[in-house]
């Protein structure tokens, strides 16, 4: 890879980290700069601002990451309930990266760039959408495969894990204990085996 392009990516792998644990707007281009170790000229001959650099960071970092973590899973599911549920499980209480202290990256950036600013709006509605599309998929191969029930719609399912999922992620933040995790699984493991063909 060449040095420009090593650069270009240590400066979004940075930024994304930042943005995740302090949110877009506190962090700021120079704290970019002192964490990366580049010259303010490098991350100008990338990004013609700070905001360019946040669209980036969410094309090139955080949609990669969801696609291959989140969306394909559920495209090649043949089982959507125990997918699905095992999804956010992992979600939740596995994941290495994500904290409960910080919450979703795309839920809180969602929440704090979205009525601030059309692009950003766009670029996570894009995010959020493929994950939906794809748990809806999911859901309709199971009502295909005859394990979901027949008359359950699949929008509405998918929109109502995702904004538990999103909530949850909320309320962990404010609890700051797992309790709240485990509590809003056994709810959606429960939610979920109801879908199930009996």
């Amino acid at each position: 890879m060449k040095k420009s392009l090593t650069t270009r990516l240590s400066i979004l792998q940075k930024s994304f980290e930042l943005i995740y644990t302090h949110g877009y707007q506190a962090t700021s281009i120079d704290t970019i700069i002192a964490m990366t170790n580049v010259t303010k000229g490098a991350f100008f001959y990338h990004f013609k601002n700070k905001d360019e650099m946040g669209l980036a960071v969410i094309n090139e970092i955080m949609y990669p990451l969801m696609h291959n973590d989140l969306v394909k899973p559920l495209l090649d599911s043949t089982d959507p309930v125990d997918d699905i549920y095992n999804m956010i499980r992992y979600l939740l209480l596995e994941n290495p990266f994500l904290t409960m202290k910080d919450g979703c990256p795309a839920g809180n950036l969602t929440q704090e760039m979205s009525p601030l600013s059309d692009d950003f709006k766009q670029a996570l509605s894009k995010l959020s959408q493929e994950f939906k599309d794809a748990m809806k998929i999911a859901i309709e191969r199971g009502q295909r495969n005859g394990i979901v029930k027949d008359d359950i719609h699949s929008e509405d399912i998918a929109v109502f894990v995702l904004s538990g999922y999103w909530g949850i992620r909320i309320f962990g933040k404010i609890a700051n204990d797992d309790k709240s995790y485990k509590a809003y699984l056994q709810g959606l493991k429960f939610y979920l085996e109801s879908l199930l063909k009996k």
